[in-house]
C-alpha cells in the first residue's frame, strides 16, 4: 500500500489485437472501482488502443491457444468440432476479418462492454494512461494520434509508478 494508503496498480499492455484489448481495461476500470490508483503503460503494438480511431482485430495466427471450436458466433460454428490448425486458420483470406465480427458481435449479445466503452470508463474515472515515447517515435506517432488524456512517458515513468505499486501486471 503507498504511503497515502491508497492501493495501487500498475499495468502493461503492449498487445493491439481486440482480444489483448479487453484484459487491461477491464482490470483497470474494475481496480478504479475499488478505489484503487490505476496506471496503464501502453507499449509496443499495444499504443495502438490509444488510438483515436480504435480498428483492433482478433489475431488468430499470433494466438495459438485460440479454440478452434468457436466459443462465439453461430450455433453451426459453436458446434464444429473439427479443429483447423491454426497456422490454416490465420492463413485463410478473411478469416481474421470473420473472427473479429463474430467476437465482437457475441460480446455484444453477452451485454460486454466494447473497448472504446471500457477505455472511456477508465477515462472518466481517473486511470493514467501513458503513451510509452520510445514506441511513439519509433513507429512515428505524434500526440495528436491518441484520445484525450493520454500523458506520454519512458519506462522510468512507469517503473517509478510501478515500484510503489501494490500489484503490477503485463497483460
Amino acid at each position: 500500500m503507498s504511503d497515502s494508503g491508497t492501493k495501487k496498480m500498475a499495468l502493461i499492455a503492449s498487445r493491439g489485437t481486440l482480444d489483448w484489448a479487453y484484459p487491461p481495461f477491464i482490470l483497470a476500470s474494475t481496480a478504479v472501482a475499488m478505489d484503487m490508483e490505476v496506471q496503464i503503460f501502453f507499449t509496443f503494438y499495444g499504443l495502438a488502443l490509444l488510438k483515436k480511431k480504435l480498428d483492433a482485430k482478433v489475431s488468430p495466427a499470433s494466438n495459438p491457444s485460440m479454440p478452434m471450436k468457436m466459443p462465439f458466433g453461430p450455433k453451426a460454428l459453436q458446434n464444429f468440432d473439427m479443429p483447423i490448425p491454426n497456422i490454416l486458420a490465420g492463413n485463410v483470406p478473411g478469416f481474421e476479418g470473420m473472427a473479429t465480427t463474430l467476437m465482437k458481435k457475441t460480446f455484444k449479445n453477452k451485454g460486454v462492454a466494447t473497448v472504446e466503452q471500457l477505455r472511456d470508463i477508465c477515462v472518466e474515472s481517473g486511470v493514467k494512461l501513458v503513451g510509452c515515447q520510445m514506441t511513439m517515435d519509433v513507429f512515428g506517432f505524434s500526440k495528436d494520434d491518441f484520445i484525450d488524456g493520454v500523458e506520454l512517458g519512458g519506462a522510468a515513468t512507469f517503473l517509478e509508478f510501478a515500484a510503489e505499486s501494490d500489484i503490477q501486471l503485463f497483460v
